[in-house]
């Protein structure tokens, strides 16, 4: 059986190869890293996390990003069986160690019989003589293979500025003003309530802090970039600012469900800092993806109580995301029209987000292989978490104004019956994890709803 040319070794690339794998086809996965390496990764391992550390919720019938990662586990996914086993405490969010995360999902590709690692850059489309391919290259996929993908589809790429979160030395932090808590004490998937070091503001440090964040100076862009949009989800926090004074403290500084344990009361405004490694020594600062310049960012983060004598373990910034119009692009089984021997998977096709980028590698990788082995096969069904992913960005979207998009509720169907508005989300995940039973073809004794509390057994 000819392999399978998988390009790209992020998670969706990593997903597909393995999911490819584990049906008995066998796979060649090129990554470019270190051969050619990219403005924002810093290692060379597969499935290297590059901003947060975060998978987000954890909750399968209260969130969509949490159902996908069930139904992630109920196909077998590589990316959530290294993120359960590298897991840190996040409250109701899922966070991990990113270099015990890339570690096991590397480890186990390299160690798989049917999984050859190649270390090379891909510059064109794999020609359809040597079979199937799926592209999976990313957000930061090189120029030379971009502009082939481009000059194929006949439709140019677009493009948006993705923001990274500064990461803090955990023993710079000041606790004496810093204290440990969830919002609303909320419990963790580790049953801890406290897994957020939170800074506060009053009233006058927050419109100081404001003040400063919109005096520093940003890095400048160069003349080709000046037109490219933000991705909405991911803002810095500098141009959040300039959309309003409260913008900030209604986002990611919302002071909501915390109390500062020295006054007993809620802050104006708070900072949140989540554990980003398994030894506990560094904390990114949740929500603060920033375009500041280095040492600005020192300066005025640094102006943040608790954080007054902070050390940076990585500062933030700012890279170019690419990403295709997959609406025109590509047909419902996420295979370029133009070239129909070439699936695209992950954040290429406009799909945002780690997880949601894995999910269409699972779904990209588990179409490949049913095509190759014969075996008709339909995208999952749309109420599920991935089949919404997949008819969104196969069609589901306007063309015309394509962004990128997370997985939400939005792009579900609407129940059937009636339903309570408090049980409309629970109600709509058992739906799906019936359906993604029902698509993986597990019996009926797997396919029993797991209860909440038992999900990361």
């Amino acid at each position: 059986m000819r392999p399978v040319t998988v390009v790209g070794g992020g998670l969706a690339g990593s997903e597909a190869a393995f999911q490819l794998a584990e049906a008995g086809v066998p796979v060649r996965l090129f990554e470019m890293r270190p051969v050619r390496g990219t403005d924002a990764h810093k290692t060379d391992r597969l499935a290297e996390l590059v901003c947060s550390n975060s998978f987000r919720s954890d909750d399968p019938f209260g969130n969509a990003v949490g159902l996908l990662h069930e139904e992630m586990r109920r196909l077998g996914s590589l990316v959530m069986a290294a993120g359960d086993a590298s897991k840190l405490p996040a409250g109701g969010a899922l966070a991990v160690d990113r270099n015990a995360f890339a570690g096991r999902v590397q480890e186990t590709l390299e160690a798989h019989p049917l999984v050859e690692i190649v270390r090379e850059e891909v510059r064109g489309l794999p020609d359809p003589a040597d079979g199937h391919a799926i592209l999976a290259t990313g957000p930061l996929t090189a120029p030379d293979l971009a502009a082939a993908i481009r000059d194929a589809g006949g439709e140019d790429a677009l493009a948006f500025f993705d923001a990274i979160a500064p990461i803090v030395h955990k023993d710079s932090i000041d606790l004496d003003i810093a204290w440990f808590q969830s919002r609303y004490d909320k419990t963790g998937p580790g049953g801890g309530t406290a897994d957020y070091i939170n800074c506060p503001l009053d009233e006058a440090g927050y419109h100081a802090f404001i003040a400063a964040l919109l005096a520093a100076e940003k890095t400048s862009f160069k003349e080709w970039e000046s037109s490219t949009p933000y991705f909405e989800g991911c803002l810095p926090i500098e141009v959040m600012a300039e959309r309003g004074v409260d913008t900030l403290r209604f986002g990611p500084m919302k002071p909501v469900g915390l109390r500062d344990p020295r006054t007993g009361q809620r802050p104006h405004a708070v900072v949140q800092l989540r554990q980003d490694n398994a030894l506990g020594t560094l904390y990114n600062m949740v929500g603060f993806q920033t375009k500041l310049r280095h040492g600005e960012q020192t300066r005025v983060f640094r102006m943040i109580p608790g954080l007054q004598r902070a050390e940076f373990a990585r500062l933030g910034g700012l890279h170019r995301n690419t990403f295709i119009n997959s609406p025109r692009l590509l047909d419902r089984q996420l295979r370029l029209k133009v070239a129909p021997h070439i699936r695209m998977a992950g954040q290429i096709t406009g799909c945002e987000g780690y997880v949601e980028s894995a999910a269409v590698g699972i779904v990209a990788g588990r179409l490949t292989a049913a095509e190759i082995l014969g075996i008709p096969r339909e995208p999952p069904p749309v109420e599920t978490a991935h089949g919404a992913l997949v008819a969104h960005i196969t069609g589901g979207a306007d063309s015309a104004t394509f962004q990128p998009m997370n997985v939400n509720f939005g792009l579900f169907p609407a129940l059937p019956e009636k339903v309570r508005k408090n049980e409309r989300k629970r109600a709509m995940a058992l739906r799906a994890l019936a359906g993604i039973d029902d698509w993986a073809g597990r019996g009926a004794a797997d396919a029993a709803p797991r209860p909440a509390a038992a999900l990361a057994d």
